[in-house]
């Protein structure tokens, strides 16, 4: 499945799309390594690869005309509407788009990925997604999503390519699972640390987000 980059890199990026993610400075980030994004990301910037698994999420990302011209991974269903220039994952895990693209960058064999806006926990209560309030979206009013099965599925991942090197980065204070302390190749870190290692990475005492479509 491994494919062919023409920035040959060790180190990859995973994006999920917890607001903590708003910290990073996208278009600074794609010249430090390859880039794992998910779902709606593709509205307002271009990873190298793009990993949807919800049906409603890929028919939108074909209706876009998207996938003609960028890399775009799926887990094969009879519901996508159209199946050119579609990548499909074979096999393929069944999991959620977060835990999937990183699955996916152990599989393209990168020796270190940070992972970024896997937050796990709701905001308050509610629902934490950098697209709140869009299409094929919930509201940033409702609750938040049930996140067992990420956790799970990130655990497994990290625990099964004890070779990769995982670096968390999160906000200061965030809420760090139980199930993902005290495994050996997982770090978390903050921001701050993340901007030392990686200068101009990210925005310094604000989050930042083009307008979504």
């Amino acid at each position: 499945m491994q494919q062919k980059n023409n920035r040959q890199n060790d180190v990859a990026f995973v994006l999920g799309n917890g607001k903590s993610r708003l910290n990073l400075n996208l278009p600074e980030l794609k010249s430090k390594g390859i880039i794992y994004g998910c779902n709606a990301l593709y509205r307002e910037f271009e990873p190298d690869y793009l990993i949807a698994v919800d049906v409603k999420m890929i028919n939108e990302i074909v209706a876009a005309g998207y996938t003609s011209t960028h890399s775009v991974w799926t887990n094969p269903n009879k519901g996508v509407s159209s199946k050119s220039n579609v990548n499909f994952f074979n096999p393929h895990k069944g999991w959620s788009s977060g835990p999937t693209a990183l699955w996916f960058a152990c599989e393209q064999g990168h020796k270190k990925i940070y992972i970024f806006g896997f937050d796990y926990q709701g905001i308050e209560g509610k629902f934490n997604n950098v697209y709140a309030d869009t299409f094929n979206y919930k509201k940033s009013d409702d609750a938040a999503t049930y996140f067992g099965n990420w956790l799970s599925q990130t655990e497994k991942t990290i625990k099964e390519y004890k070779d990769v090197k995982f670096v968390r980065v999160i906000e200061k204070g965030t809420f760090i699972p139980d199930k993902l302390v005290g495994i050996p190749n997982l770090q978390h870190i903050t921001y701050d640390i993340f901007s030392q290692e990686h200068d101009g990475c990210t925005y310094i005492h604000e989050k930042h987000q083009k307008t979504v479509i």
